[in-house]
């Protein structure tokens, strides 16, 4: 053993000062709290995701002929699949939902104000391609209602201004929904995707290790000494006792409510009631509340905003005397998000 170390160490000279030099920086207090930590969450879920993925491609297959019955297989034949589809399920909406979470606890704490412009438009970006990996993994299953759901999504992508149509028919492979579409949603849900993602993880990282986590001014309280406690093992065993946490509860989210088989996609049929995945009713809300193009220019006008919004809120900052405004502009965003969405899922139509 002692000669195969020899060999790695002089190979990689890397002692184990260097690693504990690299990896133990003094981490602030607030990260003792999920809440605060809640970055790690979708990074763990991610992960899940990539492992239930790969086995569940082993027998999906991406043909409008063919994928109801694989997926059928799957749930019912398989060994195990119907516990290896309802932890990528439940993972997915989990994972979405903690994206959506560590967004606004950086918004309500200010984290994305000077100089921590970049990252939170990187995290804007992990936040699209993750409602993205939601819309196409929904669209795989060929269930009537993700059949449709995913015709209603192309056609809304139609209405954007000057590039709808070209989106449209990339997504579908055509102008309609037709045997090249299922292929298309495959690779970009498990290839595409899952690679922008992984890249916009590694800059997000990348970017907080260069920067450090955001201090908070209530750190400094004598009572908690300099603020600080020690990344390894401290926050570690805090990730690691989070990412027990969630396998446990996807365990049991997977075991008690499974994921099940809808009616196969009827191209011929439209059904009477259309609706897409929870993260996607504020939007469809919104679409039904006003016409098509006022709905969509309005919403991709509210998706630039938040883009921009660190320097948005900078010029209000420096223009008036309100500094916080920030607060309560994020709190009537959320109210009005809230609302939608449980308009939009417990009306029928």
């Amino acid at each position: 053993m002692s000669a195969v170390l020899a060999w790695l160490q002089e190979r990689l000279p890397i002692s184990g000062e260097d690693l504990r030099a690299l990896t133990n920086e003094p981490v602030p207090n607030h990260l003792k709290h999920w809440w605060f930590a809640i970055g790690g969450t979708p990074a763990y879920l991610f992960v899940v995701q990539i492992v239930t993925g790969i086995l569940l491609a082993f027998y999906y297959q991406p043909s409008p002929a063919t994928a109801y019955e694989s997926v059928r297989y799957i749930t019912d034949d398989a060994a195990f699949g119907w516990y290896i589809r309802g932890l990528h399920r439940w993972g997915a909406t989990l994972m979405i939902a903690a994206v959506i979470l560590h967004q606004m606890r950086v918004y309500f704490t200010g984290a994305y104000r000077k100089p921590r412009e970049i990252n939170w438009m990187v995290g804007m970006c992990l936040l699209i391609c993750s409602l993205m990996l939601g819309f196409t993994g929904y669209s795989l299953v060929y269930e009537q209602l993700s059949y449709w759901g995913a015709t209603v999504g192309a056609n809304i992508a139609a209405g954007v201004p000057f590039i709808g149509s070209f989106v449209k028919e990339m997504l579908l492979g055509g102008e309609t929904y037709n045997a090249f579409t299922l292929p298309r949603f495959f690779i970009l849900h498990a290839a595409v995707l899952p690679t922008l993602l992984t890249i916009l993880i590694v800059i997000h990282i990348m970017i907080v290790r260069l920067q450090g986590v955001t201090e908070f001014e209530f750190e400094g309280d004598p009572k908690q000494g300099d603020g600080h406690f020690r990344f390894f093992p401290d926050h570690l065993y805090t990730e690691l006792i989070i990412g027990l946490v969630l396998m446990v509860v996807l365990s049991a989210l997977a075991t008690i409510f499974p994921a099940t088989m809808g009616p196969k996609a009827d191209p011929l049929t439209t059904p009477e009631v259309i609706k897409p995945e929870w993260f996607f009713y504020v939007a469809f809300r919104w679409l039904k509340l006003f016409s098509g193009t006022f709905a969509i220019l309005s919403t991709g006008f509210v998706v630039f905003v938040m883009f921009a919004w660190p320097f948005i809120d900078d010029l209000i900052r420096r223009k008036t005397r309100f500094t916080e405004a920030s607060v309560w502009i994020g709190i009537v965003g959320a109210l009005a998000i809230i609302a939608l969405t449980i308009w939009e899922g417990v009306v029928e139509h």
